[in-house]
């Protein structure tokens, strides 16, 4: 088939990573470490986000570690989270940044503890940041974060997933990510949804940002891979979460164990030195 040739992306989250640790991370250690997984050959390094340093006090630092990034000898693009206009017009004028990223959430509470707005102000969000990536030369990644359900009583059903997802494509927006914000997903809801977002949307790319304890990462990943999804989002060591659920961090999908998964199927071509490196410089920020 096809759809098998196709190339699976890997985007590193060390942003995911960091912005929920408990104490601050110095930048030239942040930086260190973004420079050492810019090395290893993933297509994207979501590095950082532009947004309250009250709401996310990790990421104040974002403006001072880019520019301390050697990109000169990495294939990596550089992606970075924003929640408002205001986020997107400091992380356009970066020529370094190649994507930035919206948290678009399926939970109205979620969306306002996330980014202090409504869905429906935040369909005029990325509307509006849209112009400005396109005006920039950068392209938008919308997330949809609660996206297999939320822990808040929140109306939630796939019909709303697929019309909030269409409505953004309509948008423009080119690359949507099926967040499992809080890990409820189920593997049948990851081969489901993602499925049918791959089938009925087909120029736009289909991505997963899944969380994931130890024991259902396979299972998850199997399923949105059999699902016709090529981007993963990941963090190694697993580590990371949204610190605005308000809920126990359950944890990023492993990178390494998806290395391992795809380098048996797809060959990815990455630098092995390059890895155990960044694997040891996580070890020691995350202290694993």
């Amino acid at each position: 088939m096809i759809m098998q040739q196709q190339p699976i992306k890997l985007i590193e989250c060390p942003r995911d990573a960091m912005q929920g640790w408990k104490t601050f991370l110095p930048t030239a250690k942040k930086t260190e470490y973004i420079n050492a997984l810019l090395q290893v050959g993933f297509d994207t390094i979501d590095f950082g986000s532009f947004v309250s340093p009250k709401a996310i006090p990790q990421m104040a630092d974002t403006k001072d570690v880019i520019k301390n990034l050697d990109l000169g000898s990495s294939k990596s693009k550089l992606l970075a989270i924003i929640a408002n206009e205001r986020g997107a017009e400091d992380a356009v004028l970066f020529d370094e940044i190649s994507y930035l990223g919206f948290p678009f959430s399926v939970s109205e509470t979620f969306q306002q503890r996330n980014t202090n707005s409504s869905i429906s102000e935040s369909f005029k969000r990325v509307e509006a940041i849209q112009e400005l990536c396109i005006k920039n030369k950068k392209q938008l990644v919308v997330y949809l974060s609660m996206g297999f359900g939320n822990p808040y009583g929140d109306e939630w059903n796939e019909e709303i997933v697929f019309r909030y997802a269409n409505e953004l494509v309509e948008l423009g927006i080119e690359t949507l990510s099926l967040a499992d914000t809080v890990g409820l997903a189920t593997a049948e809801q990851v081969k489901r949804i993602t499925g049918y977002l791959v089938q009925q949307l087909p120029t736009t790319e289909i991505g997963v940002h899944l969380h994931s304890t130890s024991f259902k990462w396979k299972e998850k990943l199997e399923a949105a891979y059999t699902a016709g999804c090529r981007r993963f989002d990941g963090a190694l060591k697993g580590i990371g979460g949204c610190p605005m659920a308000n809920d126990e961090l359950v944890g990023n999908m492993d990178s390494e164990l998806m290395i391992h998964y795809f380098e048996n199927q797809n060959g990815l071509q990455l630098n092995q030195e390059a890895l155990q490196k960044s694997l040891v410089l996580a070890a020691e920020i995350f202290h694993t």
